[in-house]
């Protein structure tokens, strides 16, 4: 998808020498896919204590 933003360039800037990424393009797509993963993971640690699991860990720990 082709999309024009304004991006404060100090911001820019810091996000390619810390990434060490070499465009633009890549340290936008990069910062996407962190906010994705980030915002799952919140949401998964939400339900922490949450859910009933019937398992056997022992079971589990055992090599086959």
């Amino acid at each position: 998808m082709r999309t024009n933003i304004a991006i404060d360039d100090k911001l820019m800037n810091a996000a390619l020498k810390t990434s060490g990424l070499s465009t633009k393009k890549d340290v936008v797509e990069e910062a996407l896919k962190l906010l994705v993963q980030v915002k799952k993971q919140s949401r998964l640690k939400k339900l922490r204590g949450k859910l009933k699991w019937d398992g056997n860990l022992n079971e589990m720990r055992t090599t086959k």
